[in-house]
């Protein structure tokens, strides 16, 4: 069965733990608590109002991450590749993620990486006028993430990113 246009391939979004929303309601009653002490009920409730929602958004705005593939390429955030820039991908486990934000990062890459997603993707950037060598994502689901990127029409490059020499020389 063919896949109709424009339906994505890979549709993945990355939220924030419920840690980190349990986070923000506790900023929220510490606000309000240091506004009771200091001041009135009434300032406290609309301080615990206020440090809510910023600490909401906060969490909600970093926190959320959109990763699709379709036909017109990969989109990771705001950032868009299109398919002819499109190398290979890599699905990567909690230990080569490690180390490819570790010892083994080239600071050319572009990151867009999660504290709360321990897996992700390394995929090769195939532009000579891009000095980044090759993205790294956080990813819940890599192996569906770099199917779908096999599956890309007008991809071009067959190179790994763990191939590619830090200098860009073969």
């Amino acid at each position: 069965m063919r896949q109709a246009e424009g339906v994505p391939r890979h549709h993945e979004r990355l939220v924030a733990p419920a840690a980190w929303w349990v986070g923000a309601a506790v900023f929220a009653l510490v606000c309000g608590w240091i506004v009771y002490v200091a001041a009135t009920p009434a300032l406290a409730v609309v301080a615990a109002v206020v440090g809510g929602v910023l600490a909401a958004l906060a969490v909600w705005s970093y926190g959320s991450v959109l990763l699709v593939v379709d036909e017109t390429g990969v989109q990771v955030g705001r950032a868009r590749l299109d398919p002819a820039h499109v190398g290979t991908a890599e699905a990567l486990g909690p230990a080569q993620m490690r180390e490819r934000l570790g010892p083994g990062a080239d600071a050319r890459a572009w990151l867009l990486t999660r504290p709360y997603v321990d897996r992700g993707v390394a995929l090769a950037v195939v532009d000579p006028a891009d000095p980044t060598p090759y993205w790294l994502v956080s990813s819940r689901r890599p192996e569906a993430f770099v199917a779908a990127v096999e599956a890309l029409p007008g991809r071009t490059d067959t190179t790994t990113p763990t191939q590619e020499d830090p200098d860009g020389q073969a």
